[in-house]
């Protein structure tokens, strides 16, 4: 603790508002809004340099064989009691590990898993928390710090554990500043304080927390000793990280929802199970539970079940169980603090409604759930109760996977973030949360992580292989350089976020794709391509239909033609002359390589066609023609089911869309035999899965050693239901102009779409009536247009740019007949809805 001039007071500190100045149809002449009130803002410690704090741990031994146990640690400081009241006291935090922070005995702040998952060896992220209310003047204070491994020590995949380093520990700065007085009281983590361990035995992110109440510490948050015989010990001190410190950009992760148990049951074997009804991730609260000294209550927690039994093997090495150790007293409430589980089952073991003296009841047990505490921006519902449930499948599946970083999964032993998920999924994602700061927050260390030798991004960010001395480049999945900032741009109009990482992109495609003499992608570089096309053997995902290395060419092709557009935007006139004459030649050679003249292309797959089409590679109207009828072919040759994985399935409907096979596309998104949208719907998922037959029909899981029950790759199939369902796309940065189409189609007779823009919200609802008149509602917020077309236009060449429509409220109608596509008529295609469709 020190009294001292921090950095100048007031700090970098000022108060901002806002009016809104300009016209309207009803209003012509220029006016203004009145003044919002005035809103504070304040920045963080900007300089490394003014972190006074140093790094603390404890002299604990540790293994690379067993768990690091989570510290308790603090230390007691006065504030003197003076003329000069407490004008502001803010704490600065941020830790080796993860933390729970607390000033005299309360919990600072709701975050879970702070300071969050970045990469560790080139930065840090630090929270900034307002405890002025906390303090007190002219006592005793005490600032008191729970660490546990999280990310920075725990195991991590196949890497092992500590990959960042064996000391856990704590970086705290509390500055305390007086009304008129310039000098402040900073109180920071150094030698003068103290550690312990409590009741966490264990808390690791894949095998779980157990925790024995016979080790609690009631009032060490206070000073308080409940226990006889504590001893405390002087903590060890060492150098700050020799990283960079920064304040994230994205929300922090909070618990957002709690849920009850829908069933309580036994097993096949006679297990006590409990069915929260959806696929989640979080944790566990426990409240009530009492049980002798030593006695143990194990919670294991599974995604699904396996012949009337918790199925543990999807998750591989991750153990994903909690255990308390009772003490004979009561447990008021009690949640694992540093670890989370994907799931929706959980087994308990010695607990049962059965006890006499402490029954199991349907409110002793609840799951909390947990992710990026991010603002809902988008909403989607139509007139069929199956889509909706796969729109929300996806929803879940974002919300569980959107924890600190994207990853992949949640509960087996990986949770990482991986590029290539993302990358297919950023255009969903943007349109369901607003993703703006925990994307751009994400890129930067992707960035980082870079490989500056070649430019080759890691396949997971942050990069736990990082002592890999080989790093393969990879398309689809070193892509997310271009395309995860460029579809932020597109959403959120921001142009900082390309220009931050324009060195990213260039460096990508300058030096890390490695080609062969024509400009395209080697042959001789394995490429994970359509991974997990549902044709590929069980162990080995990528080898499915679609020749990897044409993959990779499609999106090489495509991406350079992004970094051109984004060039200019930046105004590097030299680079998007460069990329815009390198994407026409290597457009060329990709057709000479993979299309003939009548536009037939390589593989001849869904996928392949499907990129093609959708990444503009074909020459004439007559190929694009040739190839979307072929692909119509292939769809029906495939009796509607899917056929692509992660580089195909994003796409594939909207290549139907795009040359005119609406109703395919309906047909083909409404199919219910695997592999297709919604078949893990028909089988009570509640998640998106990672493999189209996940589980198969019979109720058992896939053999692979590589599945899992919450990935949102495939379920990108939301974005088609945003644009062509829905009717809603971006067409300038930021929603300034959007699009406004939505094609009705199979047995969907109504839809309705929310998206709160950078505007303001854009609603657009449509119903079919039995008169076969569309009807539609439509809202565009203020500042923004619209071109709208209407169904009946959509056989019309001669309006291909729609109807500009400016901000307000619209009620459209026009007559619709679809169309069916020939050889195969309608009612063929389309089983006869089951119930009157409803708006």
């Amino acid at each position: 603790m020190c009294h001292g001039q921090a950095r100048p007071w007031p700090p970098e500190r000022a108060t901002a508002r806002v009016r809104s100045i300009g016209t309207s149809e009803t209003c012509p002449e220029m006016s203004a809004t009145e003044w919002s009130p005035w809103a504070p803002i304040e920045a963080g410690l900007l300089d490394k340099d003014e972190w006074r704090a140093q790094l603390i741990t404890s002299q604990q031994k540790t293994s690379l064989e067993e768990p690091i146990r989570p510290l308790l640690l603090r230390r007691s400081f006065s504030v003197p009691e003076t003329n000069h009241p407490i004008q502001k006291a803010r704490l600065y935090v941020t830790a080796q590990g993860v933390y729970h922070v607390y000033l005299n005995g309360t919990r600072v702040g709701d975050h879970f898993m702070a300071p969050g998952f970045t990469s560790y060896r080139f930065r840090f992220s630090y929270q900034v928390f307002d405890v002025t209310g906390l303090l007190r003047s002219g006592q005793t204070n005490i600032l008191a710090a729970e660490v546990g491994e999280g990310w920075f020590a725990s195991s991590l995949w196949r890497e092992g554990r500590q990959i960042y380093g064996k000391e856990i520990g704590l970086i705290a700065q509390l500055e305390i500043n007086f009304a008129s007085d310039p000098t402040p009281l900073v109180v920071t983590t150094d030698a003068e304080w103290e550690w312990n361990v409590g009741p966490m035995l264990t808390s690791e992110i894949y095998n779980g927390e157990t925790y024995d109440m016979a080790e609690e510490q009631p009032g060490w948050k206070t000073g308080a000793e409940a226990r006889p015989g504590t001893r405390w010990m002087k903590v060890t001190v060492l150098p700050l990280p020799a990283t960079s410190f920064s304040t994230p950009e994205g929300p922090p992760v909070r618990a957002t929802q709690e849920i009850f148990p829908q069933k309580i049951f036994k097993s096949s074997s006679g297990k006590l199970l409990l069915d929260f009804g959806q696929n989640l991730v979080g944790t566990l609260r426990v409240r009530g539970l009492k049980k002798a000294a030593g006695h143990r209550v194990v919670f294991q927690h599974a995604e699904v079940l396996e012949h009337n039994e918790i199925c543990m093997r999807p998750l591989r090495a991750a153990k994903c169980t909690d255990v308390i150790v009772c003490s004979g007293e009561e447990v008021a409430s009690w949640s694992p603090s540093f670890t989370f589980h994907g799931f929706r089952f959980v087994q308990v073991d010695g607990w049962s409604p059965e006890d006499d003296k402490c029954p199991l009841r349907a409110g002793s047990i609840s799951a909390i759930v947990f992710h990026s505490d991010m603002k809902r921006t988008g909403w989607f519902s139509c007139s069929d109760n199956q889509i909706n449930r796969l729109h929300e499948n996806s929803v879940w599946s974002m919300r569980g996977n959107f924890l600190s970083i994207p990853t992949d999964c949640p509960q087996r032993d990986e949770r990482l973030g991986w590029t290539g998920d993302i990358q297919v999924f950023s255009p969903s994602a943007n349109f369901l949360y607003d993703t703006n700061g925990m994307l751009a927050d994400w890129l930067v260390d992707l960035a980082l992580e870079q490989n500056e030798d070649n430019g080759v991004p890691p396949m997971i960010v942050p990069n736990v292989q990082f002592a890999k001395e080989s790093r393969p480049p990879q398309a689809v999945w070193g892509d997310a350089s271009i395309l995860v900032p460029w579809a932020l741009y597109r959403w959120f109009g921001d142009r900082d976020i390309l220009q931050r990482q324009y060195h990213s992109m260039k460096s990508w495609l300058d030096q890390g794709c490695s080609r062969g003499e024509d400009g395209l992608w080697t042959t001789s570089l394995w490429q994970h391509g359509d991974w997990l096309d549902p044709s590929a053997p069980p162990e080995d995902p990528g080898n499915g239909q679609t020749d990897g290395v044409y993959v990779a060419d499609a999106y090489l092709v495509y991406v350079t033609g992004i970094l051109s557009q984004i060039a200019m935007i930046l105004q590097h006139t030299v680079d998007a002359q460069r990329y815009r004459e390198a994407h026409l030649r290597l457009k060329r050679v990709f057709q000479e390589r993979y299309i003939t003249p009548k536009g037939m292309v390589m593989c001849d797959t869904q996928t392949s066609l499907s990129l093609a089409l959708v990444f503009s590679l074909f020459e004439t109207n007559d190929q694009v023609k040739n190839a979307s009828e072929r692909l119509a072919r292939k769809v029906r040759f495939a009796k509607f089911r899917v056929a692509t994985g992660f580089a195909g399935t994003p796409i594939v409907t909207h290549a139907l869309s795009k040359t005119g096979w609406h109703q395919l596309a309906y047909r083909m998104l409404l199919e219910t035999e695997c592999p297709s949208w919604l078949y893990p719907v028909t089988m009570g998922a509640t998640t998106t899965w990672e493999r189209w037959n996940s589980m198969l029909p019979d109720g058992t899981i896939n053999p692979g050693q590589m599945t899992s029950f919450n990935h949102y790759a495939l379920g990108s199939v939301v974005n088609w239901l945003h644009e062509n369902v829905g009717g809603i796309s971006v067409l300038e940065p930021g929603w300034k102009v959007f699009k406004v189409q939505p094609v009705p189609g199979g047995t969907i007779r109504s839809a309705d779409i929310r998206f709160e823009s950078p505007y303001g919200m854009i609603e657009c609802s449509w119903i079919v009536g039995d008169d076969s008149v569309f009807s539609m509602n439509l809202l565009i917020p203020p500042n923004s247009s619209a071109f709208v077309f209407m169904p009946e236009e959509e056989a019309n060449p001669e309006n291909r740019q729609g109807t500009l429509l400016h901000s307000g409220k619209y009620d459209l109608s026009c007559l619709f007949y679809p169309s069916p596509w020939p050889p195969t008529p309608l009612e063929t295609l389309f089983k006869p809805p089951a119930r009157k469709a409803t708006r």
